[in-house]
């Protein structure tokens, strides 16, 4: 009887539309939002002042919308990875608005698995297949017979950016949102004919901040950022998706196609560019019916911004050789425009408490791979560090009005350089990393700066870096947007550009230092990267010996010399790496069969290996390694109201500067070079048919052959560096190594063992010192060192 009097209740509740269910929205919208802020756009917005609520008119059958969302007011850390400008997501996404009952759907249609066919069921058989994902669902408020009004406050005022996440991942502390201290920011809210942007304030508190928080929040308990959400319109018919080639030169933007015929890939790859087309199709050189214009900050102050502008218009010339006249253009954005408004490409200039990286990229209709907006992200910092290596490799303050016009002459070149470089990103063009190869034939490779000795042994600047844009990328822009007659007409483009010397090889083979393609290497120069290396040591060698006080600015402190002292001690380490990569490398080409060139894979001849083997090695020995006396006496500790940062040296001595620690850190930067586990595995198997190269344990062995002989320089150097070298092959025993590898490693430290006992019998402690070492290591008792032995951070440049 209870049961049943219950249904029956359940069922009157129902009937009269009461009890708990919220009853369905009955305004009209015009009356509902007659007292609010309206905006007419491509999806008008309310804005209630008394509530502080933000609201959207959304068609009850809803057109497709391109969404991403951003952080126009970021937390200035490079560490934390939160900047001014940052798109979290750099794949846009396809949604929709679905009205059901009382709510409303946002709903991200699943773009990478599709049927490109006209057979509807054929469609809809995919689509039922994979999964969308609904981002959010918004209440409506009131209706009329063709839209709802929805409430978007909450939609606006989440994490959508993952900050909390972050700073849990950078273990920054354990953030929360605090909805009091949220609410819409008006002035970046608008609408637009293409597109609707909402923004908001978001703040997070919490507990046991980091020290990255704390150097960059007023309170560090207490972090406010904002929040960026853009929905834009579909770009309409006409363009058309241009195919990928791995050695075109450009990202690949790809989905899989279900529709695909058995013998046909179904992974289809096209290039993201923007839409360009000639006014006249007939004309070898014509203006485009719409140019490719970007927006440069308008608060980058000069003469940043003039070098930015004369950078970043470097394209219009590889764009004119491609048959448009005046098709790249660049501006300054007008003082009314947002930058994030859909309809600007833009370069922002932004801050933030440390040297950081600088980005580009393109937001693309995830349909087709069409760019719709470029985005570059260039950090402010960047200039200062090509400054400070110019005025320590020539310290040019002998007077107290020395004329330092080639030093910042210098870092704006490379300003220019960066410009082109993180624009061509948002053009679709990948990282060229073999570039340097060929007289420097791109700007999307990352320059070393090049210095030249004049004959009176000084170092000129003038050369540091190049100017214009690169052959290469002329050729880039060729294919991804000149005019072929057909595909075939394309492929051949390609296999003109490789029968000309020039090489694609781009970030997946080239960031680390034990990568396998040996010439394609991050900051380096020229197409023999051991002759480099030996030209960068005497520059490096000539700029100890001249440094000195005129390396600082009047009115600075001595102490500062450290800093400015770091990029001159360490100018080797990127050029090392480049020539580290010969041992155990191979040159290969990503070839495509059907292409007029033949596939090129092969290892590195053995000549050439060994010939990067002996450079390396003599950046181990002492006489390299020691720091001149004279500089030693010249930087005492720091100075009252000053301190150490992440770019001073690290050390074991307290204030005061330790020479033995930055000979360490360069010691271990070459040992990670010359016994990446990666690197060893490689020389065993090409070992097999050049007997000449040395193996995995050949080489350990003549590591610590040349670590072990006598030197006339101090010997402390030479037995910290010694003391690392144990480290790093006891580290070997437990990384992911090959078993060969492990086996050497083993080996090399039970002979160290040996010889070590027979020194510390005979000569000295040392001897006693690096037995129990290597015992340790044997065991696994010990870790790798600490912070002690690293090298300040050197990228970016």
């Amino acid at each position: 009887m209870k049961t049943r009097l219950i249904a029956l209740a359940l069922s009157f509740c129902g009937l009269l539309l009461g009890c708990n269910q919220a009853p369905a929205p009955s305004h009209e919208i015009a009356s509902f939002t007659q007292n609010m802020q309206a905006q007419a756009g491509l999806i008008p917005i309310y804005y209630a002042p008394d509530t502080g609520k933000v609201y959207l008119e959304v068609a009850k059958t809803s057109p497709e919308y391109i969404y991403y969302f951003s952080l126009p007011q970021g937390l200035g850390s490079n560490d934390i990875g939160l900047d001014r400008g940052q798109l979290m997501d750099l794949n846009t996404k396809l949604v929709r608005f679905e009205t059901v009952g009382d709510k409303v759907l946002l709903r991200q249609l699943n773009t990478y698995y599709r049927a490109d066919s006209s057979n509807a069921l054929e469609q809809q058989s995919v689509q039922e297949a994979f999964a969308s994902s609904v981002l959010w669902g918004f209440p409506v408020v009131a209706r009329n017979d063709s839209h709802v009004l929805v409430d978007a406050t909450e939609f606006a005022l989440r994490d959508s950016h993952g900050v909390a996440r972050r700073l849990k991942q950078t273990k920054q502390g354990d953030f929360r949102l605090d909805s009091s201290r949220s609410a819409i920011y008006l002035p970046r809210t608008k609408a637009f004919p293409t597109n609707t942007e909402i923004e908001a304030t978001v703040s997070f508190t919490g507990e046991e901040p980091g020290q990255f928080v704390q150097d960059v929040s007023p309170d560090a308990y207490a972090i406010s950022l904002r929040m960026h959400h853009s929905f834009v319109a579909l770009p309409d018919a006409g363009y058309t998706p241009r195919p990928f080639h791995p050695q075109s030169g450009f990202w690949s933007f790809e989905y899989k196609d279900y529709a695909a015929a058995i013998e046909e890939d179904m992974t289809k790859r096209f290039i993201p560019r923007h839409r360009l087309t000639k006014k006249d199709p007939s004309a070898e050189l014509s203006e485009a019916v719409k140019p490719i214009i970007y927006y440069l900050d308008p608060g980058t102050p000069e003469p940043v911004r003039t070098a930015l502008l004369d950078g970043g218009r470097w394209w219009n010339q590889a764009f004119e050789a491609a048959g448009y006249k005046d098709a790249f253009q660049i501006k300054i954005l007008p003082e009314d425009a947002d930058p994030l408004d859909a309809r600007y490409n833009v370069i922002q200039w932004v801050h933030r408490a440390t040297r950081g990286w600088s980005y580009g990229y393109g937001l693309t209709d995830p349909r087709t791979g069409e760019i719709i907006k470029g985005h570059v992200t260039l950090g402010s910092l960047r200039v200062r560090q090509d400054y400070l290596i110019a005025q320590g490799m020539t310290a040019p303050f002998t007077t107290d009005n020395a004329d330092t016009q080639a030093q910042s002459a210098m870092a704006l070149a490379r300003i220019r350089q960066l410009s082109a470089h993180e624009i061509g990103h948002t053009l679709g063009i990948a990282h060229n990393f073999a570039a340097s190869n060929k007289d420097r034939a791109s700007v999307m490779d990352y320059p070393h700066p090049l210095f030249e000795l004049t004959g009176e042994n000084k170092i000129t600047l003038s050369n540091a870096y190049a100017e214009n844009i690169g052959a290469w990328d002329k050729r880039v822009i060729q294919y991804g947007y000149g005019d072929f007659a057909d595909q075939q007409a394309r492929l051949d483009f390609i296999d003109q550009s490789r029968a000309q010397g020039f090489t694609f090889i781009s970030d997946p083979d080239s960031r680390s230092a034990s990568d396998t393609h040996a010439s394609s290497s991050l900051w380096d120069n020229g197409a023999d990267a051991v002759a480099e290396l030996s030209k960068v040591i005497a520059l490096r060698k000539v700029a100890l010996e001249n440094f000195n006080q005129n390396a600082l600015a009047p009115n600075r402190p001595f102490s500062d010399l450290e800093e400015i002292l770091v990029p001159i001690y360490f100018f080797h380490r990127y050029q090392a790496e480049a020539a580290g990569k010969w041992i155990g490398g191979l040159e290969y080409n990503y070839g495509v069969k059907g292409d007029a060139a033949n596939l090129v894979h092969e290892p590195i001849a053995a000549a050439r290996q060994l010939k990067a083997i002996d450079a390396l090695l003599g950046t181990l020995e002492p006489a390299f390694l020691q720091l001149p006396k004279t500089i030693e006496a010249l930087i005492p500790p720091k100075a009252y109201g000053y301190s150490k940062t992440r770019e001073s040296t690290q050390g074991y001595t307290g204030t005061v500067l330790d020479p033995v620690s930055m000979a360490e850190a360069s010691v271990n930067h070459s040992l990670d070079i010359l016994i990446a586990p990666e690197r060893l595995a490689r020389l065993n198997w090409q070992h097999i048919d050049m007997q000449t190269l040395p193996n995995a344990e050949k080489l350990m062995a003549q590591v610590w052959q040349r670590l072990s002989e006598k030197s006339n320089s101090a010997p402390i150097i030479q037995e910290r560096a010694q003391t690392a070298y144990v480290n790093k092959i006891g580290a070997l025993l437990v990384a992911k190594a090959a078993p060969e590898v492990k086996a050497a490693a083993l080996k090399t430290l039970n002979k160290i063992v040996k010889d070590s006992d027979l020194k510390g019998a005979n000569e000295t402690t040392q001897g006693q010192w690096l037995s129990a070492l290597a015992r340790q290591k044997i065991g696994k008792l010990t870790t790798d060192g600490d912070d002690a032995g690293k090298m300040p951070p050197g990228s970016p440049i």
